[in-house]
């Protein structure tokens, strides 16, 4: 199992501030004799709005020294354990967890956007001191 990111605890708070109920920390998936571990599950159970509608979070908080090579292992990674939710966990989202600071210095780049809307990532926006999430970008 690899270490937790620096900004996990920061985002189980700001999903439990939106209505969240973290249910797995990690989230374990195995396929093929491979075990992948998303950071987080997630349901939301008793909220009106998304009421049942089970998430899984993969948080990375690209401090390495290029933005560039943590965007690599961020989508590879997204995308991997998307592939292997939709074989175990159907109904489980996948979203890619950043920064607010990340996402307006790199993410917000039209050819990152590019890729983005490419691989269709969903990525949750938060604010790391606040613990508050700001964005869902589906």
């Amino acid at each position: 199992m690899s270490a937790k990111d620096i900004f996990h605890i920061a985002v189980c708070s700001a999903l439990k501030k939106d209505g969240w109920t973290i249910t797995h920390d990690p989230l374990s998936v195995k396929v093929d004799e491979i075990e992948f571990y998303v950071d987080l599950g997630a349901e939301r159970i008793l909220a009106a709005q998304k009421a049942g509608q089970k998430i899984a979070v993969e948080i990375k908080s690209f401090i390495g020294a290029s933005e560039i090579s943590d965007f690599y292992v961020a989508l590879g990674q997204t995308l991997t354990y998307r592939s292997a939710l939709r074989k175990k966990h159907p109904e489980r989202i996948l979203y890619l967890a950043i920064s607010e600071d990340v996402y307006q210095d790199f993410f917000i780049r039209p050819f990152i956007q590019e890729i983005i809307a490419e691989h269709r990532l969903k990525l949750l926006i938060f604010e790391p001191i606040k613990e508050e999430v700001l964005l869902w970008k589906e």
